[in-house]
């Protein structure tokens, strides 16, 4: 498929679920898709911080979104993976990685920009829900992975390391 067609379907995400919802991860944001494995605890974390585990030479954290959005853990499918992504996309290649435990993240598709729209509930909506589109499956909503942490909690997951 050329590329200017490609473009005119929209840009490429990951698509998962958080209960009976849909929602979609810029794939741009994407590092990698892992398959679930054993984390390191974070003492002293929020609950939906689920551990740290080592990958490439790095400590990558983990957030279980099922359990920061819904209040409970992920269910251990086949279908639920360890999605590693940019935190803050400004910093590109630089950027921290996070990991997301995330449920059904077996799909990608695309998602034309223009059609993604406010909720109308922004005020008192959490800073990672992000705009809405609908398709024929209904409506899927975008996250936004640097309204994941507040400064807190990206504090303790992200200390700066020595570079001398």
């Amino acid at each position: 498929m050329p590329a200017s067609s490609k473009a005119a379907k929209g840009e490429l995400h990951l698509q998962f679920q958080l209960g009976e919802d849909r929602y979609a991860l810029p794939a741009c944001q994407v590092v990698e898709v892992l398959p679930l494995r054993r984390l390191k605890q974070v003492p002293e974390a929020p609950p939906w911080v689920a551990g740290l585990f080592e990958h490439r030479g790095r400590m990558i954290p983990v957030l279980d979104l099922s359990r920061r959005v819904l209040g409970r853990p992920a269910l251990p499918r086949s279908s639920t993976r360890l999605v590693l992504v940019r935190f803050d996309r400004a910093q590109g290649e630089r950027s921290p990685v996070l990991g997301l435990i995330l449920e059904q993240a077996t799909d990608t598709l695309r998602l034309p920009g223009e059609a993604f729209q406010a909720s109308g509930l922004e005020a008192g909506q959490a800073d990672y829900l992000g705009p809405l589109q609908r398709d024929a499956r209904g409506m899927i909503q975008r996250i936004e992975v640097a309204g994941l942490l507040d400064n807190d909690v990206r504090a303790l997951l992200f200390q700066p390391t020595d570079q001398g």
